[in-house]
């Protein structure tokens, strides 16, 4: 039984498409990474499986419970965490997570959120109203993982937190996966996902138009160059190049294919200077929409 079963999903917003035809299926113990630009649909099918929104058409599937038929059972067994946090200001977060704790029925919680607190570095007895927002989203986290939920769903999980808290979020995730959570993992941050994911779905205008391996759609994405050649270099390019443009001796290309053949390439011209980079998200769609 896969942890997250999404069967032909759809969802119109009157005219507008949330999703269309939307087809995943993430195995237990999974940390499968989730991956579009805003509009995308991320968010929609999120909140579908949350049970947040009924779809069109199409089912969706939580450790074999339905999302619709069966979402009490189904949220039982989640852990989420929104892109944005919005809590009642006068409570303290000592207050909410104990409520939060209750409404999952833990008697004993007080331990396990100290500890959390003490490694996220949050104090508990003040005003969520007094918080920033990275301290809000460390309460979030913790709220998510109080009751040591069996799915996680994270939604761009990382803002607001300093560099030094999202290690420590990663070290968490890591500690938790390793002991069989499963986690759907939704970001546009591409380093993110290749540092968690052993695969991702790319989705774009609201259909999958891609399920890979981590190391395949990495070895698949395209660079962006820029060289600088020594006065009069003469320059042919590799294969796998695409929208080159020159001025003087710079040159800046995209370049699709094995990053060995890229570097010997690059071993044997007359360069003053070269910049490889990751592409932004959109850049990566419009090349897998361009094959």
């Amino acid at each position: 039984m896969s942890a997250i079963q999404i069967t032909g999903i759809t969802k119109f917003y009157g005219t507008h498409r949330g999703v269309e035809d939307v087809h995943l299926s993430v195995e237990r113990g999974e940390v499968f990474g989730f991956i579009g630009p805003n509009g995308a649909g991320k968010s929609t099918t999120i909140r579908t499986l949350l049970g947040l929104l009924t779809p069109d058409r199409g089912s969706a599937e939580i450790l074999g419970c339905d999302v619709v038929s069966q979402g009490v059972a189904a949220r039982a067994k989640v852990g989420y965490l929104p892109s944005e946090i919005a809590y009642y200001p006068e409570m303290t977060s000592r207050e909410l997570l104990e409520y939060h704790a209750g409404l999952y029925g833990i008697k004993d919680s007080g331990a396990r959120m100290e500890e959390l607190a003490t490694y996220f570095e949050l104090d508990l007895d003040r005003l969520i109203d007094d918080l920033s927002y990275g301290n809000k989203k460390k309460c979030a986290i913790i709220q998510a993982v109080l009751h040591d939920p069996e799915v996680l769903i994270l939604d761009e999980p990382t803002g607001g937190l300093d560099p030094l808290m999202q290690h420590r979020f990663f070290d968490l995730l890591e500690t938790l996966n390793a002991k069989g959570t499963t986690v759907f993992f939704s970001s546009h941050v591409l380093s993110e996902i290749q540092r968690m994911c052993s695969r991702a779905a790319v989705i774009r205008d609201g259909k999958i138009i891609a399920v890979e391996d981590i190391s395949t759609l990495l070895a698949k994405q395209m660079k962006k160059v820029r060289i600088v050649l020594e006065k009069g270099a003469n320059l042919v390019l590799p294969n796998g190049v695409q929208n080159p443009t020159s001025s003087g001796d710079k040159h800046t290309f995209d370049y699709v294919g094995s990053v060995q053949d890229l570097m010997s390439w690059l071993n044997e011209q007359s360069l003053l200077d070269v910049t490889i980079s990751e592409p932004d998200l959109e850049s990566i769609f419009m090349n897998y929409y361009q094959r």
